[in-house]
């Protein structure tokens, strides 16, 4: 069973809060989540998401795998330093203008697949040996945010804590991680954190 959440409320909330409420957004003070450049990450704008070799992080940017030669397909890293494939972040408030650290938001790749569905990040249905939960593409919304600033380089990690969403649910809160499957880089929550910087593309 995957651990996400223990609150069902979560998933009604997605489909009973009307979207002129979701469209709505509370005063947020958090500081804007910074590229490589020092501007504000924005939403709608194509961004590579790549390691922060500053921080000990290796390989390239993100991209997609097809992980059982099949549909859907699989967020993953490449294995050397290219920039992969860009991403669009969306904010959970529609209204609000930049990326904010501590709240939440979807990823999505710029791409076309050979695969008729969203490029959108959602979760698997089911977890790994080790406890891990790997990210593929779907329609079903994976809800990500960036942590407060912890170092003082561009660094930054993708965590998975959707208060935002639903500030009263419970959930198995981690880091989004690198697992290694035959070769295969894979994106998945619960695990070391994939340090990463952002560069507009």
């Amino acid at each position: 069973m995957v651990r996400v959440t223990s609150c069902l409320s979560y998933l009604w909330l997605l489909v009973a809060v009307p979207s002129a409420v979701i469209a709505q957004s509370s005063p947020n003070t958090n500081p804007a989540v910074l590229d490589v450049a020092g501007q504000p990450l924005l939403p709608g704008v194509e961004y590579y998401v790549l390691p922060d070799t500053q921080r000990g992080a290796t390989g390239g940017g993100l991209t997609l795998i097809n992980r059982n030669e099949s549909c859907p397909l699989y967020v993953g890293q490449h294995s050397r330093s290219s920039t992969g494939l860009p991403v669009i972040f969306t904010p959970f408030f529609a209204s609000e203008t930049v990326i904010y650290e501590d709240a939440d938001f979807t990823v999505q790749f710029a791409a076309v697949t050979i695969c008729a569905q969203s490029t959108q990040w959602e979760l698997d249905e089911s977890e790994l040996s080790n406890g891990s939960v790997l990210i593929r593409t779907g329609t079903d919304p994976l809800y990500l945010r960036i942590p407060t600033k912890e170092t003082d380089g561009d660094g930054y990690r993708l965590y998975f804590c959707p208060t935002t969403v639903c500030p009263i649910c419970k959930y198995n809160c981690g880091n989004v991680t690198v697992v290694n499957e035959d070769g295969k880089r894979l994106l998945a929550l619960y695990g070391p954190a994939l340090p990463v910087v952002f560069r507009r593309a």
